[in-house]
């Protein structure tokens, strides 16, 4: 199935980073390289109508809603995207909502904040408002872009607990349902900075069709097509591919328990680089063997 929107997942910061701010003029300046170069900048760009696309910020993973959902306008505003709102979904009766679901109809890009993911699914999943968000990303010109907890939800599989320091030790790690966007990938957020690795590779090793992404801060995907995937931001793209594992105790342990893998394999991606997910292949943008 061919799909028409495009996804832009990213692995965090962006809640209480380089643009929420109390005075944005004020800070705007050592932020430049992130509103011109950055995610929010790339968001606008690929967006239908640029910076006269409606744009929606959906806050429902937050439990501070009210404070980050008007720093996401203040944001997109500065970089002269004016038609955004903030769209406040807190109980699952709002997701079914005939006026909140007109004005996702009308949306041209919905961004999703930071938060728990669990709330984002449990409050979203299921609902009328989930089965449009769906419908728009297959067949629209239509942008999902999430941070953090809007990013580990995007996809079939959903981590949405687990310690980093224990992550592999058997059942360590719990995964769900998410939004269902992307199949046959596993994401996770924060990834560099709180030291997820273990996490990722216990969700892989359990089902080594899902391709593991793990996403460092003021970092993304930007994902074409449902299978064409470049890397954005400033930081690092970590992908853990298990097709090649050949032996794991995973079965053989009880829980709590360390789990051994044999040949996993690892790309690390930084800005520009893609990776196909028809062919698994990566190219590095800047390659010295090129």
């Amino acid at each position: 199935m061919k799909i028409l929107g495009k996804l832009i997942i990213i692995g965090g910061a962006v809640d209480k980073g380089s643009f929420t701010e109390t005075d944005l003029d004020t800070t705007a300046p050592q932020n430049l390289n992130f509103f011109e170069e950055g995610i929010l900048k790339r968001i606008i760009k690929e967006s239908l109508y640029k910076e006269n696309s409606r744009i929606e910020v959906i806050t429902t993973a937050s439990k501070i809603p009210r404070q980050i959902g008007p720093e996401y306008v203040k944001a997109f505003n500065y970089l002269g995207a004016h038609n955004v709102d903030v769209l406040y979904i807190e109980k699952r009766e709002q997701a079914m909502d005939p006026e909140i679901i007109q004005r996702l109809r009308d949306a041209d890009v919905v961004m999703f904040t930071g938060g728990d993911q669990l709330r984002l699914t449990s409050i979203l999943g299921g609902t009328p408002f989930h089965d449009l968000l769906l419908d728009k990303y297959r067949n629209e010109h239509f942008i999902y872009a999430g941070t953090s907890a809007g990013a580990a939800a995007a996809s079939n599989n959903m981590i949405y607990q687990g310690s980093s320091s224990e992550a592999l030790l058997k059942g360590e790690v719990k995964i769900t349902s998410g939004l269902g966007l992307i199949d046959d990938v596993v994401i996770d957020t924060h990834f560099v900075q709180r030291g997820r690795i273990g996490r990722l590779f216990q969700a892989v090793v359990g089902n080594p069709k899902v391709l593991g992404v793990g996403l460092g801060e003021d970092t993304g995907l930007f994902i074409a097509n449902g299978k064409q995937m470049e890397a954005i931001g400033s930081g690092l793209v970590i992908l853990v591919d298990g097709r090649e594992i050949k032996d794991t105790n995973l079965t053989q342990v009880e829980l709590g328990q360390p789990i051994s893998i044999n040949h996993l394999v690892t790309h690390v991606l930084s800005k520009n680089d893609t990776f196909d997910l028809d062919t698994f292949k990566m190219t590095i943008k800047s390659s010295q063997y090129v």
